[in-house]
Order: structure tokens, then C-alpha cells, then sequence
């Protein structure tokens, strides 16, 4: 069966390794296309890699050589003819398929201020590894910025910026920070803490125009009159999803590609749609964790499935029969949101921020320390966790974190989760010889203590080494301590099992997996 995928980021890649993974007929040859000519990458982390705490090595995801994959990179997908079953290359090639998987992601979203069109120099937006690879290389001589867009990129980057020793300016449209996430209470307390960093903020006013000299930006006019002189502007401003391909080939576009419950799409049941560009049911959170789940719920599906039958607008040549498919669960805790921000801690799940009031039946509990610069909110639903937001008390987040993807039932008095730290859960603080073995420690790819446990049993010494066998940290990387301290415990504990041989892996990060020519970051 011909499979095309379209995309190979970090949701394509995935997929790809899933649904190989699990194709124990090999029923499946896999022709990838990306238009980028890198292995895959975290995008989660560009913003790392702006604040300058980490490096390209550390965004590698690595891509494995698998069985019946043709990976091409550098080679965009030009068009779809739906007809012929055919999607063509940015190289003029014409690549078959019996069923095709869009997972083209996003881009970034380019305000309509005037002077942006095309960006002058000193203006960028932070969505690609070229992208942050600009801005970094235009802090070398940059003394002042301006971050358009104050949601989790924004403060990402406004903070990493200021962390270069840059003089840093927020620019946001909406009232106040993150609205998406945050109250007016709790996002009052992230602002103070933008103030102690010395990040100044233009909150309820938006951008009106971009001063450009001989082509290089300058300053930023804002709605209310101000001007901000600017060396360099980094555009935050949110994504839109590249659904252009699905909507010239007749498919159903609205914000994205419109997909139902088992992710094809509603034209044409071969055609299938994941990640950012996707728009379910449920709507896209744009977390990768959401991509990641529905990459996992994809490759099942296909790999207990014949080819969809042949429906009204579908070509010809498709099979009649077709299997039932089994109804895949989504993973739990695929809406947490964890900013990774120098000198500024939030983390949000579930029921948050706009979202309340909760609703009938839904318990809320806070406790707002803004001299501290703490808040905490968490809302209990039928004895479980069903939202929280946390500022400034990272070790809690981690624990109510935990907490909500898990299930867990929560203490007969619910403050008790906002006092103390709950019980059994993962944290730098706890013992991990307390933490059950089904304990999630990593979220993003629900990898467990016990999944990681039996790695370093395998033979794996190191982050980078459980990272490759379990996937731990490669999300959010907000675990990544979690991780570290489990293989010290484990070390500690058993030193003989160091000379045990390291563990075989199916990523990259082995250079004889990397198809010789093939390009890496770099």
C-alpha cells in the first residue's frame, strides 16, 4: 500500500515511526516529503535556543532508517491531484499514493502593519530553525527589541532576548498577558514578573506601522501614537495553519483542514490530516502534544485498516472492503501548556484562564500571592483535577501536572494540592524511590518512571540516551530534570549496571542510522 506523507516535522516523523513501527505485515511503503532539509527538529525549542540555553544538538530529533521509508528532504509537495492519486514534488517528480497524510503544520502569522510587506531587514518571525538562527545572529548587534505578540512564543522569546542583554519592549493587542491561559489576576502576577526581569510592556495596543530605513527596520509605531525605536523586531503574533495545498485540491478549509473523529478528511476518506494543520472535532490546541496523539491514533487506525471504501468524491481504484476500525482513545493531558521562559514560571491545563467560570458542578480553589509573585488555581470536577494554573511554583505545577494527566483522585480538602505537593508524584524533591512505576514523567509523550527504569536497564547512561529509547524530553522539555534525577538515583544505586552495553535504538543519533548524504542540523 502506497503512503505519502506530506510534512517531516516533528508530527510527520512521528507518525512515520508509529505506523512503521507497528506494520508487523509490511503492508506499507512510506515516501515522505519535507520541505525543509533538515532532520526532524523540536520546534518547542527554538525559543531555547534564542535565550541561548541550549544548542542546535539539543533540538535533534534524529531520523531513523526505517524499513520500506523513503524520506525526501529539500522537496516540497506542489500540488495534490486527487484524481490520479498523485502528489507532485517541488523537483517535478510525481509521487503515487493509495492513501495520503497531511501534516504540512503551520506557519507563522505576519501582522497586517503597514511597512512589513516584504519584511525589511531586522524582522522576524520565529517558526523555523533559519528563523532563530536570524535572530540570533541580529542580537550580535542589537541593543533594542521589540516582541510583537505577548502569548507563550512571545514571552519565550521577550525573555530570552533580555537574557542576551538586550533592552526588551512587549507589544500585545489583547489587555493583558496570555490571555489565552490566564485570567486578569493571574496574568497581573506574570507581568510584575516581566517588570523584575526589565522587560517593559504595551498591553491593549497593537502595532500600526514599521519604520524602515534603506531597508533595515528602525522603530514601531503603535495605535495610541508611541513610538519604540527597534534594532530588531521578532513577530509572535501567533500561526496560521498551511492548508493550502487541501483547499487547491478541493478539500474542506476552514481555519484548518477540516478533519472528523478518525482524522480524514471529509471530502475524500484516503486523505488524512494531523498536527497544526488539522482541524478536529475538538479543535487544535496547537501543542504538540495534541499532534503527537493524534500521530499514534492515525498509525493504529491504518495499521488495523484496509484502504477506505470508495466514497462519492473519491477517484476510482480505492478497495470496497474496508475493516472497522477500532475507536483509538486520545492521550490524556494533551492541553498542557508549560512556559519556557527564563525567570518566569507558568504552567496551565484544562480548565483555565478564559475558560472560567467553571461550570456547574466544577470547584475552584486559589491562592494569589502577588507580592511573591505566585499564583495558584486549581478546578476540581467529580473528585478529579480538571484544570489548573500555576505561576511562579514550578515544583507544584510539575505535581498538579502530574496530577491531571494521570487522573489521579484528588485529597477530600482540595487546597491541600496548593500547600503541599501531592503525593507520589514526580519531583526534583521527591525520592524516586517513592514514585510508582506507572508515574508519568514525561507528559508530552506519556513515558513513565517505568518506562525509563527499564531503559537505563538496557543500558542507557544518559538524557540524550533515555531520549532516544523512550522519547522522555523531547516535548516541551520541561522533564528533563525529572529525568536526570531518576538516572542519578539509578546510578547511585545500582553503579555495576554501568558496564552494561548501551541500548540499541530505532532514532537516529547513531551515525550509521543516518542515510549517508543526508542532511542534519548543524
Amino acid at each position: 500500500m502506497r503512503l505519502v506523507v506530506i510534512g517531516n516535522g516533528m508530527v510527520g516523523s512521528r507518525f512515520v515511526e508509529d505506523l512503521i513501527g507497528r506494520d508487523g505485515d509490511e503492508r506499507f511503503e512510506v515516501t515522505v516529503l519535507g520541505a525543509e532539509v533538515y532532520e526532524p527538529y523540536n520546534r518547542v525549542l527554538l525559543s531555547e535556543l534564542v535565550a541561548g540555553k541550549a544548542d542546535v544538538a539539543m533540538l535533534a530529533l534524529g531520523q531513523a532508517v526505517l524499513p520500506r521509508t523513503t524520506v525526501r528532504r529539500g522537496i516540497a509537495a506542489a500540488g495534490i491531484d486527487r484524481e490520479s492519486r498523485v502528489v507532485l514534488g517541488s523537483d517535478g517528480s510525481r509521487n503515487e499514493y493509495d492513501l495520503l497524510v497531511l501534516a504540512t503544520g503551520s506557519s507563522a502569522r505576519i501582522p497586517p502593519v503597514a511597512g512589513l510587506s516584504p519584511l525589511p531587514r531586522g524582522v522576524l518571525p520565529l517558526r523555523t530553525l533559519d528563523d532563530a538562527r536570524g535572530i540570533i545572529a541580529a542580537t550580535l548587534n542589537t541593543h533594542r527589541a521589540v516582541v510583537v505578540g505577548a502569548g507563550v512564543l512571545g514571552l519565550e522569546v521577550a525573555t530570552g532576548l533580555a537574557r542576551r542583554g538586550l533592552c526588551v519592549t512587549v507589544v500585545h493587542g489583547s489587555p493583558h498577558l496570555m490571555e489565552r491561559q490566564l485570567d486578569p489576576i493571574a496574568a497581573k502576577v506574570a507581568s510584575d514578573a516581566l517588570d523584575r526581569l526589565g522587560i517593559a510592556q504595551r498591553l491593549g495596543v497593537f502595532t500600526e506601522e514599521a519604520y524602515v530605513e534603506d531597508g533595515r527596520i528602525t522603530g514601531v509605531r503603535l495605535a495610541d501614537g508611541e513610538v519604540l525605536p527597534a534594532d530588531l523586531v521578532v513577530l509572535t503574533a501567533g500561526t496560521i495553519p498551511e492548508s493550502g495545498l487541501a483547499r487547491e485540491a478541493g478539500l474542506e478549509v476552514r481555519r484548518g483542514i477540516v478533519v472528523g473523529e478518525d482524522l480524514a478528511t471529509t471530502q475524500d476518506p484516503c486523505i488524512f490530516a494531523i498536527g497544526d494543520c488539522a482541524q478536529p472535532p475538538e479543535g487544535g490546541s496547537g501543542l504538540i502534544a495534541q499532534g503527537w496523539d493524534q500521530a499514534r491514533r492515525l498509525a493504529i487506525q491504518l495499521s488495523r485498516s484496509a484502504v477506505p471504501s470508495r466514497g462519492p468524491d473519491v477517484p476510482a481504484g480505492a478497495e470496497d472492503e474496508v475493516e472497522v476500525l477500532d475507536e483509538v482513545p486520545s492521550a490524556g493531558g494533551t492541553d498542557v501548556v508549560r512556559l519556557k521562559a527564563h525567570g518566569l514560571d507558568v504552567i496551565t491545563m484544562g480548565v483555565c484562564g478564559p475558560s472560567r467560570p467553571a461550570a456547574e458542578g466544577q470547584r475552584v480553589i486559589q491562592l494569589s500571592d502577588p507580592h511573591g509573585g505566585r499564583h495558584l488555581e486549581i478546578v476540581v470536577e467529580d473528585g478529579r483535577l480538571v484544570g489548573a494554573t500555576c505561576i511562579g511554583a514550578g515544583s507544584v505545577g510539575a505535581d498538579l501536572t502530574a496530577a491531571y494527566t494521570r487522573r489521579t483522585p484528588v485529597p477530600v480538602d482540595p487546597a491541600q494540592l496548593l500547600l503541599r505537593p501531592v503525593q507520589g508524584v514526580a519531583t526534583q524533591a521527591s525520592s524516586p524511590t517513592l514514585m510508582p512505576d506507572r508515574t508519568t514523567v514525561c507528559s508530552c509523550n506519556g513515558v513513565t518512571k517505568g518506562a525509563i527504569v527499564a531503559c537505563w536497564r538496557a543500558g542507557a547512561g544518559t538524557v540524550a540516551e533515555i531520549a532516544r529509547g523512550t522519547k522522555a524530553t523531547t516535548g516541551c522539555g520541561g522533564c528533563k530534570d525529572v529525568v536526570g534525577g531518576l538516572i542519578e538515583w539509578l546510578n547511585s544505586t545500582d553503579p555495576d549496571r554501568r558496564n552494561a552495553p548501551a541500548p540499541s535504538s530505532s532514532r537516529s543519533g547513531d551515525p550509521q542510522q543516518v542515510p549517508s548524504g543526508a542532511p542534519v542540523i548543524a
